[in-house]
């Protein structure tokens, strides 16, 4: 059974203009992959999200206001943040391929597989475009699993440099999503405090793993190891979600975060051994990545490795390093049960 990857041409005509998240992210991704002859995985088209999804994730406001932005030729929705006339089009597309990915693993039409759109989406909040972010869509994919498919567990690692904070606002009182966000402090947005855990209902199913400028593999790879397999573990998650962002690489020019392409692929790894042993699918949503080649490579090294039977080679564990100990203590302590 193959991977799957959904991909849509309306990626290219949010234009952006001289700004790191633009065209030409995508391009890099399709030469790359396409040199690879996208490592054997599954070409699909994705359809626009529905409204009543999206509107499931942000109120019907928000969605209008960025529609009727683009319609009137564009404009800056904060200092970060651009839309042009093709940008709802291409939020449209990049939200309904992250639902149209949890269809086609929950279907059992593939075990893994991958939503590769811009703009992303793990900074929107529930009202609120930002970060180079109109929708939220590994969000909408989660919803899509609770509300289509009747799941009772998700889990979402949010990889990317940058603190996923409209995600981690928008299930913050959800106990039905686990969230992990790995990502350097103090850095932009702000949030993603190690005493964030969530409110509520979701207490503990919240988990921020902040980590200093200069961190790389060591530390990542430590953290998914020692801190995120034993928390799935213990919460037994019916999907796993990455959102996938590549600005943690050494290279990249928008952090200060060490990861190589080796360090991608590593935490892939373990992503992909643990939803073998919890027999579950594993979806990838694309975040940033700003170094075009970094980008290219390393999502290219994490899809090569989650394609791969995980029975070939089980990885070694990272070496504990003392800031996972510590997060581990922390994070597993607060868990409710499964």
């Amino acid at each position: 059974m193959s991977g799957v990857i959904f991909r849509h041409e309306s990626s290219l005509r949010h234009e952006t203009g001289q700004h790191p998240e633009r065209p030409a992210r995508m391009v890099a991704i399709d030469r790359e992959l396409a040199a690879r002859d996208w490592l054997g995985y599954e070409l699909r088209e994705s359809p626009p999200v529905s409204f009543e999804l999206l509107d499931a994730v942000h109120p019907p406001a928000h969605r209008q206001g960025i529609a009727d932005a683009c319609s009137g030729g564009g404009a800056m929705l904060d200092p970060d943040t651009i839309v042009s006339v093709g940008s709802f089009e291409a939020a449209l597309h990049a939200a309904g391929g992250a639902a149209a990915l949890v269809d086609a693993l929950l279907g059992g039409e593939a075990r893994v597989g991958a939503s590769l759109h811009r703009p992303p989406g793990h900074h929107a909040e529930r009202s609120r475009a930002m970060g180079f972010c109109l929708f939220n869509n590994v969000a909408v994919a989660a919803r899509r699993a609770i509300d289509r498919h009747g799941l009772e567990r998700v889990l979402i690692l949010d990889w990317d440099v940058h603190h996923g904070n409209g995600t981690n606002d928008i299930f913050h009182a959800e106990p039905r999503v686990l969230f992990v966000s790995i990502h350097e402090w103090p850095l932009y947005p702000g949030s993603g405090a190690a005493g964030d855990v969530g409110s509520g209902d979701g207490v503990g199913c919240t988990v921020n793993l902040p980590v200093p400028e200069g961190s790389g593999d060591a530390l990542y790879t430590a953290l998914v190891d020692h801190v995120v397999v034993p928390a799935a573990l213990a919460y037994r998650p019916q999907l796993i979600l990455i959102s996938a962002g590549f600005d943690a690489h050494a290279d990249d020019p928008l952090a200060g975060c060490e990861v190589t392409e080796a360090g991608f692929a590593a935490m892939a790894a373990s992503m992909r051994r643990l939803a073998a042993d919890l027999d579950v699918p594993l979806g990838v949503v694309l975040e940033g990545g700003y170094h075009l080649g970094a980008l290219a490579g390393s999502l290219a090294a994490t899809l090569a490795t989650i394609a791969r039977d995980p029975g070939d080679a089980r990885p070694e564990p990272a070496a504990p390093h003392p800031l996972a100990s510590r997060a581990a203590e922390r994070v597993v302590a607060l868990l409710p049960p499964a």
